[in-house]
């Protein structure tokens, strides 16, 4: 993957994202087990899950929710709370959005692994662009 950032292989590009994209159920289910292995102990998801790790549980425990729901942890963790409030990895840097759907600019708590990842989803847009 790193090397695909650092290249303007279109081709290469495009057929990452087709692998990616062919089995989304299974990425999905794939994503939310590693989530739940590294998350399901802390205060946010003890909450609904009690420390267990079951997707089933998940599904049918933890709501669905709007950012106002959550914002109550994120100004915590703003605030310099270390605890595993939201996540268990460290969280590194907020990003800002924009502010458009509610008028007032939301703060996003990211670690270095999801920033990581946000690089790449950019890089991966641009041989979608350029098909």
């Amino acid at each position: 993957m790193a090397d695909l950032m650092g290249t303007k292989d279109y081709e290469s590009g495009l057929n990452f994202l087709e692998e990616l994209t062919e089995n989304g159920h299974r990425m999905q289910e794939q994503v939310l087990e590693e989530i739940l292995l590294r998350n399901a102990g802390t205060e946010y998801l003890t909450r609904f899950l009690h420390g267990q790790t079951d997707k089933q549980l998940f599904k049918n425990n933890v709501p669905i929710v709007a950012y106002e729901d959550i914002k109550p942890y994120i100004d915590r963790i703003a605030n310099g709370e270390t605890s595993n409030i939201l996540l268990t990895d460290p969280i590194s840097v907020f990003i800002q959005s924009s502010g458009t759907s509610g008028g007032q600019p939301k703060l996003i708590p990211m670690t270095a692994e999801n920033f990581e990842k946000k690089t790449l989803e950019l890089t991966l847009v641009d041989p979608v662009v350029k098909k």
